[in-house]
Order: structure tokens, then sequence, then C-alpha cells
């Protein structure tokens, strides 16, 4: 049997045939529960900053809705290491469907989103070896040193969601030459037939 027999006679993993409808005919109703759980984090984000600069809150006890009715969770570095993963996970996952200059935009938003990740990863490791970088009394990420903590992270959210949203409207609109390398039916670009008089 030749290399390229055998190669056509391998069965295909479960995991790239859920990778392939993922990109598919999943894909937008991927998008759709992961823009969820995006939102829902950013207006997480939005209401804590709101806590501390319109309703004058201190800042230990402004944790967004969540953190209101659990605090002890809005402060564990798990939580957010963990959604910092998950948004790392649906990008990559959902990546393969975007083309062109969505593409661009999606990758853009991945790469802004490795960052964030590593931070929280770093924050997370602090927590758990409790050895805080620099002696100071609290787990701290690189750029925590030159920013507040709130604020830094309203900040990473806001880079990666920009990207992100312009990727989606671009996945969306695409142009004639991108839509014919799409593997999803997500684009709403509608062609208009010639009229017959």
């Amino acid at each position: 049997m030749s290399l390229a027999q055998n190669t056509q006679s391998r069965p295909t993993h479960p995991s790239a045939k859920l990778l392939d409808r993922l990109n598919g005919a999943w894909h937008r109703r991927a998008l759709l529960m992961y823009m969820v759980v995006v939102l829902a984090h950013w207006a997480e984000h939005i209401l804590q900053a709101m806590q501390v600069y319109l309703l004058g809150w201190p800042r230990p006890t402004a944790h967004g809705a969540l953190g209101l009715a659990m605090p002890w969770l809005i402060t564990s570095e798990w939580l957010h290491y963990s959604y910092a993963l998950v948004m790392l996970i649906g990008l990559i996952v959902l990546r393969r469907s975007f083309v062109g200059r969505a593409g661009a935009w999606w990758s853009l938003a991945l790469w802004l989103q490795v960052w964030h990740h590593f931070e929280h990863g770093l924050l997370l490791s602090q927590a758990l070896l409790q050895t805080n970088l620099f002696g100071f009394a609290a787990p701290v990420s690189i750029l925590q040193l030159v920013f507040p903590r709130m604020e830094l992270h309203l900040f990473y959210n806001a880079v990666v969601f920009v990207p992100m949203i312009i990727a989606m409207w671009l996945h969306l609109h695409p142009l004639e030459a991108e839509a014919r390398h799409a593997s999803c039916t997500c684009a709403r670009r509608q062609r208009l037939e010639p009229l017959e008089i």
C-alpha cells in the first residue's frame, strides 16, 4: 500500500471532526455562544469600573455584579485565569473560518489574548505558590507594576474585544474573494442576481 493510500484510509480523529464542524456548519452558533461569554465578562469589568468611578465605592468592595453575590469567588485567581483560558481557547478553535481581513484581525485579538493569558497565569502561579513577585502583599502581573489592576484588565479586555468585533464584522461581510475561501455559512453578503428584462 502506498503512503498516499495509507493516509487516505486513516480514520479521522473525533476532535478533528468536531473542529471541522465548529468551523463549518456550527460556526455561527459557536460564535454566538462565545460572544455571550465575552460580553458577560465585559459587563462585569465595566460594572466594576462604574462602581469605582461613578458610585465612588472603595476598590476592595467594587467586584461587579457577581462579586455582590459571591465576593469570595471574584477574588479567586482561578476564576480570572479560567476566563482568560476560555477566551484563548475560543480564539484558537474558531480561528480557521476567519479568512482574509477577518483572519488578520482575529489573529491580532488572539496574540493580544496570549499576553493577557500569560499575565493571568503569572497571577495564578503566585497565588498557588503563596509567594508574590517583588515582595508585594498580593499577586502582581508585569504591567501591574505600572498600572492599577482594575484599569489594566479593563484595557486588556478592550484591546482584545475591539479587533475581535472588527474580525466578526468582516467575517459576516466578506469581499467576494474572501467569501470563496469561507468554510462556514456565517456571511450575510447577498449576491444580487442580474435582473431579467
